[in-house]
C-alpha cells in the first residue's frame, strides 16, 4: 500500500508537470539541434557538400573531440551542432572555397544521468534530450519503501567540482516550489536515500 501510494503521487506529479501535453493540447516544441549540447559518446554525421571524401560520422571522444580530415581535432563538448559546423566550415575554408557544411546529431549516447539509491530500476538513463529529476525518477521505476523522499540529493559537477543540489519530492507531490525540479545535465547523478 505504502508504494502504490508514492506510484500514485509520481503520476499525479507528472501529470501537473507536462501540464497541456497529458491532455492532448499542443505543447512547446524544443528543437535537439539548436538547443542540444554535445556530449562524449555523442556519435554525429558531417558531411560537405560535392566532396565525397567529407562524409563521415564520427563519435565524439571522452576528452569531448573528434577528428575530421583536413581539420584535425575538434571541440566538440558543449557546443551546440551549429557551433561546431561554424568551426569546421572555418576550418575548411582554407582548403575548399564556397563550402557549404552540414552536421547533425545521429545518436545522442553521451546525454546520460544516473539514478541511484532506494528505486527500483537504478542505473543511468539516456537523457533524450532531456528530462527534470522527477522524469529520471520516474524512469527508474520510482521509488521504493524505505525511500528518504525529502533528503534527494543531485550530485553535478562543473569545472572539476561536485556540488549537491537539495530535491525534497514531498514539495513537488504539493505542487509547492517547482523550480527545485531541475533539467538534469550530462553527468548528473540523483541519490534518493
Amino acid at each position: 500500500m505504502h508504494i502504490s501510494r508514492h506510484l500514485g503521487g509520481f503520476a499525479a506529479v507528472l501529470l501537473l508537470l507536462t501540464g497541456a501535453a497529458a491532455w492532448g493540447q499542443d505543447a512547446p516544441q524544443t528543437s535537439v539541434a539548436g538547443d542540444y549540447r554535445v556530449n562524449p559518446g555523442d556519435v554525429l554525421g558531417i558531411s560537405v557538400w560535392k566532396e565525397e571524401g567529407l562524409q563521415e560520422e564520427v563519435l565524439v571522444r571522452p576528452d569531448g573531440k573528434f577528428s575530421f580530415p583536413l581539420v584535425g581535432d575538434v571541440l566538440a563538448k558543449g557546443h551546440s551542432v551549429e557551433e561546431i559546423r561554424s568551426q569546421l566550415t572555418t576550418k575548411l575554408s582554407k582548403y575548399i572555397p564556397d563550402l557549404v557544411v552540414s552536421v547533425s546529431v545521429r545518436q545522442i549516447i553521451g546525454n546520460k544521468v544516473y539514478v541511484i539509491g532506494q528505486v527500483n530500476r537504478p542505473g543511468e538513463i539516456i537523457a533524450n534530450p532531456q528530462v527534470d529529476v522527477v522524469q529520471a525518477m520516474s524512469i527508474a521505476g520510482g521509488t521504493n519503501a524505505f525511500a528518504n523522499l525529502n533528503d534527494i540529493k543531485i550530485l553535478r559537477r562543473t569545472d572539476g567540482v561536485l556540488q549537491a543540489i537539495d530535491f525534497r519530492y514531498r514539495d513537488i507531490e504539493k505542487g509547492k516550489r517547482l523550480e527545485q525540479n531541475i533539467l538534469l545535465q550530462a553527468g548528473d547523478v540523483v541519490v534518493v536515500p
